[in-house]
This record gives structure tokens, C-alpha cells and sequence, in this order.
């Protein structure tokens, strides 16, 4: 079996304190045994327990960056109230066949750049793309 008759090596039974002695297994205990404590193996973490310690807290903090992340990316408001809201003059405009929304921007407001006049009638206008069709009624700003 072993020196003193255990079967695990360093590992002392329960009961090892009750009897008095923790060192009375010979050379083998002694050798575990220094200075009144006995010698820990180094500790060694599985798979599972390395994705415990490591990737769990990982995760809890990119989700809670990532949820704070969105506060600070939050969309601003428009207004407080109603008082504070402007209203946009605008004008309606029916498209002619062959008109583009690039010419509508340029004959409305020729001082502007024809850009954001062309961003500035798809916002108002709810428009999912810069395409027109003839016939069809649009808001304008005006100035």
C-alpha cells in the first residue's frame, strides 16, 4: 500500500486530527508537511471552470457596456413641448413627367444647395427613395 498504510497519498483521513499526530506517516509526510501546514497542490481550473471564472464576467460586462451603450446613443428629442416646436413653411408641389427631385430643389430655392434641399424634401415628405412620379404631390420648403 503506501507508507503508513494510506491509500491517497497525502491526502489524511477525516479523523486524521482526532488521533494527534498529522505527520505520523514518515518521510512521505514529512515532506508534505512544513512548518505546521500542509503543502496545496496548485490549483488547477477545468474547461468548464476557466469559461466560469474567465467568460462569465466577460459577458455580464460586454452585455452591460453594450446596454449602456445605448443610452448614450439614445435618439435626441425633438422638443419638450409643443410651444417649442417650429413649423417648417413649406409649399406643395405637383411633379411634372421628366422632373427629378434634384430639378424641383433647384427651381425652389436656387440660393440653397440642391442637396440638402433634395434631403430636406424627402424628410418632409416621408420618401423611401429620391424617386418621383409625375402627378404626384409633394411638400417643399419654401426658404
Amino acid at each position: 500500500m503506501g507508507q503508513g498504510g494510506s491509500l491517497h497519498g497525502n491526502v489524511y483521513p477525516l479523523n486524521a486530527r482526532r488521533r494527534g499526530a498529522a505527520t505520523s506517516q514518515g518521510p512521505q509526510g514529512a515532506a508534505a508537511v512544513s512548518g505546521g501546514r500542509t503543502k496545496q497542490p496548485p490549483l488547477r481550473l477545468t474547461r468548464r471552470g476557466r469559461f466560469v471564472f474567465f467568460g462569465v464576467p466577460l459577458i455580464l460586462l460586454a452585455a452591460f457596456i453594450l446596454s449602456f451603450s445605448g443610452f448614450l446613443n439614445a435618439p435626441a428629442k425633438a422638443a419638450d413641448s409643443a410651444d417649442q416646436l417650429s413649423v417648417t413653411p413649406t409649399v406643395s408641389v405637383t411633379v411634372q413627367p421628366g422632373e427629378s427631385l434634384w430639378a424641383i430643389a433647384g427651381s425652389v430655392a436656387p440660393e440653397r444647395d440642391p442637396r440638402d434641399v433634395v434631403a430636406d424634401i424627402v424628410e418632409l415628405n416621408n420618401l423611401d427613395a429620391a424617386r418621383v412620379m409625375p402627378g404626384q404631390q409633394l411638400f417643399v420648403p419654401s426658404k
